[in-house]
């Protein structure tokens, strides 16, 4: 080989191995423009969604045990999305059962006898009806087993009608996809496999003036 190619070979190699360094160094603002992108197109694709609860009061007679009562509340909160009671709330609601099934979940506190719905829905006003429209099926099923449960289903308080939606904004989306990106290209560098040294590629260290045990040994008997 001439001393020509030789240089040519080797301005080769260094150009391949300055372009290979430069996507290691772009591979992470790379993955966070990506990241970006893929969460501004879910802020801008995704339905808003609105949160809207309302709570209900379990309360006690004179003669009946306020623990009981407790217990009744976390009773009520597990029927609360049952097809008996949304049934009754699909009408004032104006969304079908099957929607109040999917769109309500309820929850009960260890500390009082009172139970929160929350309805989600793409419109404020039509979350805010969901939730109230279940309360008011639930206490209606109360009132017919007042006498055998001695306690009173009572509507605490209405929900309010939310005036921003639940869902990510747009700018958290795109705050979101970033940081996703960024992150995952830099655990990309991280578990990216190594390129073997030169004198590793040969069994030997690569040290200059270092030789491979087999050569060093022909060299001395030489």
């Amino acid at each position: 080989m001439t001393t020509t190619q030789s240089l040519a070979v080797r301005r080769a190699i260094g150009w391949l191995t300055r372009l290979r360094r430069t996507r290691r160094r772009w591979l992470v603002p790379a993955a966070a423009l990506l990241g970006v992108l893929a969460g501004g197109a879910y802020g801008l694709l995704t339905t808003p969604e609105y949160a809207a609860t309302s709570y209900v009061i379990v309360v006690p007679s004179a003669k009946s045990d306020p623990a009981g009562a407790m217990g009744l509340a976390q009773a009520y909160g597990r029927v609360a999305t049952d097809i008996a009671v949304v049934g009754d709330a699909q009408v004032a609601a104006g969304v079908p059962a099957e929607t109040l099934r999917a769109g309500v979940q309820t929850a009960t506190s260890p500390d009082a006898p009172m139970i929160a719905i929350t309805a989600r829905a793409p419109e404020a006003a039509t979350a805010a009806g969901m939730a109230d429209s279940v309360a008011r099926a639930l206490v209606e099923k109360g009132s017919h087993t007042e006498r055998s449960t001695g306690v009173k289903v009572l509507q605490f308080t209405r929900a309010v009608t939310p005036a921003d939606p639940v869902s990510p904004s747009v700018p958290l989306s795109l705050l979101v996809g970033g940081c996703a990106g960024g992150l995952l290209g830099g655990l990309a560098l991280l578990v990216r496999p190594r390129p073997a040294r030169r004198g590793e590629r040969y069994g030997y260290g690569g040290r200059p003036g270092s030789v491979p045990g087999p050569v060093a040994q022909q060299e001395a008997l030489v």
